[in-house]
């Protein structure tokens, strides 16, 4: 078979997609550490810049260390081109900048990252571009929230951290009768538990931070389509604006895509055995995890993933403080806002991840004071049980 065969299965494009191997004859994929190349002659080197003759011009926006990258995750995610961008904010503004214009509106999900409730809130704002926050999982309210001016529907799915589904298909169906493009975010999932393309997206948003690095090493992002035309906008606002991926942080992600199936595997039975712990502790109130069957998007999930993934959070009684106490009697669990490590981290959403947005659209996302957010590792699932244990297990604090 050929390395750059994209019909292989996951397993196999995982490991061998994107590698194109130099005259050196090397196994291991290099890493092109520089910032400008080399020209054969100034005809050559016009030909490159007017695009008229493809090959590398300049690391912001070719280089061959991130375009094996990029190659690897547009084929595990079914798709033909993908940008790599600086941070997953940084895909995302990307998006933006590529496809909204003043006066346009953007729906999206109540339950996105805070940082892109801010980015949409806050920023995108002064550039006349409105946002309307639409409760994830009501399709009627993403038809109502659709108008003329919209040009996109935007979601993460799972959401973080309630683990709330949404109906692609559904979506999808709702975004081509609105002449609108649905994006969604597949930081929780990764393409090994889920293809939003293959649902009817037009666009697939990465953090490459978290499981795609898997070890918590490097910041980036990337952009996915099928379409071309949607990649040309994303590739020239990148060649641009320059919010580029540097080629030592692709060759990070390149690698850590290799062992991608095999850590979402590690990570979605560990988390399905932490919270079979957590629903069945005591001092926990509810646990948000979509492969318990009383989930509320367990069946959708089902049908549309191919696992539950890592990442569930619970409510305790006794709101921030006895939430903090939890998460401080942990001696092994790492207290970090970051995700999709093989160590297991644990946070808590309303003081960090989601602090910078409003009270009111953190209640509107479901977040209280109580909530907790672990994100499951690759540990012994007993370990991680037992450090939790030792914040569950103690008496909660009595307020003064």
């Amino acid at each position: 078979m050929d390395i750059n065969d994209f019909s292989a299965d996951p397993e196999t494009l995982a490991v061998r997609a994107g590698q194109q191997r130099t005259g050196e004859c090397e196994h291991s994929d290099p890493i092109f550490a520089t910032s400008s190349f080399i020209f054969s002659s100034a005809a050559d080197a016009a030909a490159k810049f007017s695009e008229t003759v493809s090959g590398n011009v300049y690391s912001r926006f070719t280089n061959p260390t991130v375009r094996a990258f990029e190659q690897r995750l547009a084929a595990l995610e079914g798709a033909t081109y993908c940008v790599a961008t600086a941070s997953g904010m940084a895909a995302i503004l990307c998006l933006a900048l590529a496809l909204l214009k003043a006066g346009d509106r953007i729906a999206v999900s109540t339950g996105v990252f805070g940082s892109t409730v801010s980015l949409f809130n806050k920023i995108l704002r002064r550039f006349e571009v409105q946002p309307d926050f639409v409760p994830l999982t009501d399709l009627d309210a993403w038809r109502s929230a659709v108008g003329s001016r919209t040009r996109m529907l935007f979601v993460e799915t799972p959401s973080n951290p309630l683990g709330e589904v949404a109906d692609l298909a559904a979506l999808a169906t709702i975004a081509r009768e609105a002449d609108c493009l649905l994006v969604v975010d597949n930081v929780y999932c990764t393409p090994v538990l889920q293809q939003p393309l293959l649902l009817g997206a037009d666009i697939v948003v990465h953090s490459a931070t978290k499981y795609l690095d898997g070890q918590g090493r490097c910041v980036g992002g990337a952009l996915v389509t099928a379409d071309e035309e949607i990649h040309d906008s994303f590739f020239n606002t990148l060649r641009t604006a320059g919010p580029a991926m540097s080629p030592f942080n692709a060759w990070v992600f390149h690698k850590g895509l290799e062992t991608l199936p095999l850590r979402m595997r590690a990570h979605c039975e560990n988390a399905d055995t932490v919270a079979r712990y957590l629903v069945s502790h005591p001092a926990v109130e509810r646990v948000y995890y979509p492969g318990l069957v009383d989930h509320p998007g367990h069946a959708l999930a089902a049908r549309q993933q191919q696992g539950f993934g890592g990442i569930l959070s619970f409510d305790l009684a006794g709101g921030r403080d006895r939430a903090w106490q939890v998460i401080d009697a942990t001696r092994m669990l790492s207290i970090t806002a970051n995700l999709g490590d093989a160590k297991t981290t644990i946070t808590h959403p309303a003081s960090t991840t989601h602090s910078r947005i409003t009270a009111k659209e953190r209640a509107a996302a479901g977040i209280g004071e109580a909530l907790v957010r672990v994100g499951v590792g690759l540990e012994s699932p007993a370990d991680i049980i037992t450090d939790l244990a030792r914040g569950l297990d103690r008496p909660a604090r009595l307020s003064v």
